[in-house]
């Protein structure tokens, strides 16, 4: 019986799901190769310092600690663009230019500076400002903890991507992402409904209770930035050695549909 159990479980790539006070999945690809999945997110409030420590323990148990970035790494991931942008009145709709007018003035940045830059990074600026001015900060991101903690035991890191190849993803988009700034434009709301949810997820965890987020990417933006992305970090992780490793990744990879749990599982 013990041996049919372990065969079954080994099929359901799954270990039996303890509970943890923090969003987290266990995930067995193999015998010898088993993952412990984490929902991060990238920036945090105070209270969120320090992380638990039954995570902390996992971390000081794992071969090695994997995130999408290591965003320890303090160069600038934005260079200098070559190409001229339409002022943003111009790519956007009267709608969707007013409620940049009107987001701007919620977070206090003035919207035609963002006139020379493509899309999708006043996309990235605005969603990075508004969380800021939520009282998040990056310092207190689970995957920037989790890095600090590893470094300072000298653990292995490794990068599902890098921020080279998150950038080069950005720069594919259509029409320089512009569907990605009106997804932030129109979701402005339940963007910040999102954070919140998640920050509690990591303050008080209830395994019970719904946790799914609202898609606030169109289909065309949720494809590229969150499917495609899931298969292949499912791909890189089925291909590590055997060992236990600690993954960090942004909580809408792993719940939603087409997540990286998914991927992992099937």
């Amino acid at each position: 019986m013990a041996k049919l159990l372990e065969s079954l479980k080994n099929w359901l790539h799954t270990e039996a799901a303890p509970v943890y006070p923090y969003p987290a999945v266990d995930i067995r690809l193999s015998k010898k190769l088993k993952l412990h999945i984490v929902g991060s997110i990238h920036m945090g409030t105070e209270n969120m310092f320090p992380l638990s420590e039954i995570l902390l323990e996992k971390l000081n148990q794992a071969d090695a600690l994997i995130v999408e970035s290591d965003i320890t790494d303090m160069r600038s991931p934005f260079t200098a663009g070559e190409n001229a942008h339409v002022p943003l009145q111009e790519r956007l709709t009267a709608t969707e230019y007013a409620l940049l007018l009107s987001h701007c003035q919620e977070i206090h940045q003035e919207p035609t500076q963002f006139d020379s830059l493509p899309s999708w990074q006043v996309a990235l600026i605005l969603q990075a400002t508004q969380a800021q001015c939520l009282g998040l900060h990056g310092r207190y991101g689970i995957d920037y903890q989790l890095l600090c903690n590893a470094q300072s035991q000298q653990k292995k890191i490794i990068e599902l991507e890098g921020i080279d190849t998150q950038i080069e993803l950005l720069l594919t988009l259509p029409e320089e992402g512009l569907a990605l700034l009106r997804d932030t434009l129109v979701h402005w709301r339940t963007n910040a409904r999102s954070l919140q949810t998640m920050i509690s997820w990591w303050l008080d965890f209830q395994p019970n209770n719904d946790v799914t987020l609202p898609k606030t990417f169109s289909d065309e933006v949720y494809h590229i930035l969150m499917e495609q992305r899931n298969q292949a970090w499912s791909t890189k992780l089925r291909s590590l050695p055997d060992g236990y490793y600690v993954v960090a990744v942004g909580a809408l990879h792993l719940f939603g549909d087409g997540s990286l749990v998914d991927h992992l599982r099937n």
